[in-house]
């Protein structure tokens, strides 16, 4: 008998892609500027700032026609 699994996939992010993390600490829009083997560097669009993150990036939906960077909270 088979069971309900889950399965996480890391998403191939790519500089230049715009983001939507949603919930969490890291939660925003960011764009991605570099990705490497186990880290990305990504920037916030309204001030700038860039942080570097171990990879962590699931994908979970995409939407085609989404406003970015968001005007919500």
């Amino acid at each position: 008998m088979g069971h309900r699994v889950t399965v996480f996939k890391p998403y191939p992010l790519t500089p230049g892609q715009k983001i939507r993390i949603e919930g969490g600490p890291r939660s925003g829009d960011w764009e991605v500027v570099e990705v490497g083997d186990r880290t990305m560097r990504l920037r916030c669009p309204v001030s700038g700032r860039e942080v570097e993150w171990d990879r962590f990036a699931c994908f979970v939906e995409e939407r085609p026609d989404a406003e970015w960077p968001s005007r919500e909270g």
